[in-house]
């Protein structure tokens, strides 16, 4: 889905998502239950080498809301899954970037150890260029369990920089290259708000990935995922309880219904669990310490659970 720029977003009804159990109009709130723990978020951290323009989390180099997460902290809940024999198939890392957390070659080997798949989101620069060889030993170690998800914002040098900055890009694809000739599993993250159909987007990549001679399948929804644009304040509808039958879309389906992401805020004496990686800051959306007090139902009152995750470019009328 294409997102609109900035100026020609309507602002968001300040009236909408305030109460979790009604909407503005009084409707029922929708919520999603936890069907299972299968993918475990973790932020590493919300410093990153990189200022981007729309990053959603808002990392940056001076940027440390989010603290950098240790390797007992990470392990604590990674005891607590398998106390409790929890389905969790997937640890994944996001930040910040988090090869710029000092624990994150020891968080991985602790990650991989236990069996879990891990899940880096990285932006492949320099920050993962100085643990080169700590990667190469966790790919001897565990091979494809390890997967890098690289973020390439567009497959046009000048695109990618206007997001992520001058001189951003050719770093970006030599700690790509170095990935893949080194027989990592890769996967690329971009994005859509480029004014581009998916199919042109995915042409492009594919173009991209070819030059610098990637055997990355650009039309493979798991190898190159696109992302929407988040702006939390503009105006989307609020989703209630009938907006499942009326969009013919189900809530086992929602990212809440199946992950959690830990983050350690600023100042904090431990951890705190939240439903999902889009909302690291909103204090109403804390979960407690632990995997089993997260546990609990999550109402959608807040606009990326409406835009990104059940709407899709949908509406909840009826007519």
């Amino acid at each position: 889905m294409d997102i609109a720029a900035p100026s020609t977003v309507t602002p968001i009804d300040t009236s909408k998502f305030r109460d979790p159990s009604v909407t503005a109009d009084g409707a029922a709130r929708a919520s999603v239950s936890l069907k299972a723990l299968r993918t475990l978020w973790i932020n590493t951290g919300t410093l990153c080498n990189l200022t981007c323009v729309n990053c959603y989390i808002e990392s940056s180099p001076t940027n440390d809301r989010l603290v950098y997460i240790t390797t007992g902290e990470v392990g604590a809940y990674l005891d607590e899954i398998a106390a409790n024999a929890l389905f969790t198939e997937e640890i994944g890392y996001t930040g910040g970037e988090p090869f710029m957390n000092p624990d994150m070659i020891d968080i991985l080997d602790l990650t991989l150890s236990r069996g879990f798949r891990a899940l880096v989101l990285t932006n492949a620069m320099r920050p993962m260029a100085k643990v080169q060889d700590g990667l190469l030993a966790l790919r001897e170690k565990y091979g494809a369990q390890l997967v890098l998800r690289v973020s390439v914002d567009h497959y046009d040098l000048a695109h990618h920089e206007k997001e992520r900055g001058p001189r951003s890009w050719q770093p970006a694809i030599d700690g790509l290259k170095w990935l893949s000739e080194n027989g990592f599993n890769i996967n690329i993250a971009g994005r859509t708000f480029w004014n581009e159909t998916q199919e042109e987007l995915r042409t492009g990549y594919g173009a991209m990935f070819t030059d610098i001679g990637l055997t990355i399948d650009s039309n493979d929804p798991v190898d190159l995922v696109l992302f929407p644009e988040m702006d939390e304040m503009a105006d989307v509808p609020e989703i209630t309880t009938a907006c499942w039958n009326i969009l013919d879309v189900s809530p086992e389906a929602m990212m809440c219904a199946t992950s959690r992401m830990v983050v350690k805020r600023r100042g904090a004496d431990k951890p705190v669990v939240m439903p999902c990686t889009l909302l690291p800051y909103d204090e109403r959306f804390e979960m407690g310490g632990t995997l089993a007090d997260a546990a609990a139902d999550v109402p959608l009152n807040h606009p990326h659970c409406a835009k990104f995750c059940v709407l899709g470019g949908g509406a909840c009328s009826a007519g």
